[in-house]
């Protein structure tokens, strides 16, 4: 018989096999400073470009002051116990109705995180007997859903409304035969690689003709996306044709949690049928009332999205100017492709942190082909022109160094934390 940790300590995975090499500074890196446009890393100052900060709300004073006081007053333990039992208040109460007014739905439930969350939705709607369709580009937390899902799934290619049409007469002609279910359908609101949005539109048109519901993931829509921010249903003017509208705290709002919300019975039965709820610990008192704060500031600051949208387009503008492939993306998300290997990628992102002062999240085999780079930079309402201008500058110089093989080396660097 084989010993599970035997086997695990001969294959560390395809991430995990560079760790003596990597651990600290290609993953799990230590920034420190205050969160914001510059902070340190490794003792220099670094434009961050790395943060799920899209609205400057992780250090805003009114956001620290309401943290601060919360804590103060309420400590981390209260309230104690499951919101069903014992951790109910009045605050969760208000967030919720919050929320659900924002999102111009009926109600809404909070959840302790969106990667949770997402997987538990799936679960409490979903029976043996129902069929789910998503996108093929799904987060990680719908496709682990999705995976635990007891019954048949369809996944359509990423934005492809025929393959999405194709799939969903795949998934009707099995409900009829099976002779009972129904049919989910998941997406995204934007997609948070490549960061363009997902088609709400067509989708929901195809509702006249077949019989679904719809759930969206919009992570990266919510206080970014629409004329209140309400996300990417308001901006393509189909938020009364999502079903259940779902997104995390940790984007826009800067801070720990997430909520769906729907019609009232459907967030009812959700309420009373969640396990990853009814069995866990109610968010902290501080955390309520920081994301209240959090929500307050934007719905009555449209001008920190304004200005998340004036760093984006600038720094989209200047990739593209200077010959950069950013793909297809229509929200703040800014990626970047290009060529390379794994050993490459790690000796580009080497020089632009330590030779540029220039951090930001990189992506590589195995979550993309082999030979292919992708950079994610994430603008915030904090970043300045001039945060702008030296990152496009130390992407122009880097990037010719790549293309004439100057970042060609036998192995990743050793960086890792001794």
């Amino acid at each position: 018989m084989a010993d599970i940790f035997e086997r695990l300590t001969k294959n560390y995975g395809p991430l995990g096999q560079h760790r003596e090499r990597a651990h600290g500074y290609f993953a799990f890196p230590k920034l420190e400073g205050d969160i914001g446009s510059h902070m340190t890393f490794r003792g220099k100052d670094m434009i961050v470009w790395s943060l799920n900060n899209y609205l400057g709300l992780a250090n805003h004073p009114e956001v620290r002051k309401t943290d601060a006081e919360a804590a103060a007053k309420f400590g981390l333990a209260l309230p104690m116990g499951a919101r069903m039992m014992s951790g109910n208040t009045r605050y969760h109460e208000q967030l919720e109705r919050e929320l659900a007014g924002f999102e111009q739905k009926e109600d809404a439930i909070l959840l302790n995180y969106g990667y949770q969350g997402m997987v538990s939705i799936i679960d409490v709607l979903c029976t043996r007997h129902d069929v789910i369709v998503y996108d093929a580009e799904s987060h990680a937390c719908i496709i682990d859903g999705v995976r635990l899902h007891a019954g048949q799934r369809f996944v359509f290619k990423h934005n492809n409304i025929a393959d999405f049409e194709k799939q969903l007469q795949r998934a009707e002609a099995l409900v009829k035969k099976q002779d009972g279910g129904g049919i989910l359908v998941i997406t995204e609101g934007v997609f948070g690689m490549a960061g363009d949005q997902g088609k709400l539109k067509e989708i929901t048109a195809l509702k006249d003709k077949y019989a679904f519901r719809l759930l969206v993931d919009d992570a990266h829509g919510f206080g970014t996306l629409g004329k209140t921010g309400a996300g990417a249903g308001e901006e393509q003017g189909v938020q009364d044709k999502i079903d259940l509208y779902f997104s995390t705290f940790a984007k826009s709002m800067a801070s720990i949690g997430a909520f769906v919300a729907g019609d009232k019975p459907i967030i009812d039965y959700i309420r009373y049928n969640i396990r990853s709820q009814i069995f866990a610990k109610s968010l902290p008192m501080p955390l309520v009332l920081g994301n209240l704060k959090r929500l307050e500031l934007l719905r009555s600051h449209p001008e920190l999205k304004e200005q998340l949208w004036k760093n984006a387009l600038s720094l989209q503008k200047g990739l593209k100017d200077k010959g950069f492939d950013i793909g297809h993306t229509d929200s703040v998300v800014t990626p970047v492709y290009m060529k390379g290997g794994v050993e490459e990628a790690t000796a580009m992102v080497m020089d632009l942190r330590e030779n540029y002062g220039v951090f930001c999240s990189i992506v590589v085999y195995p979550v993309i082909p082999k030979g292919h780079i992708i950079y994610r930079l994430i603008p915030t309402s904090t970043h300045t022109q001039e945060d702008i201008e030296r990152t496009l500058n130390a992407f122009e110089e880097t990037k010719k160094k790549l293309d004439i093989g100057l970042y060609k080396v036998a192995e990743i660097p050793a960086m890792a934390d001794m």
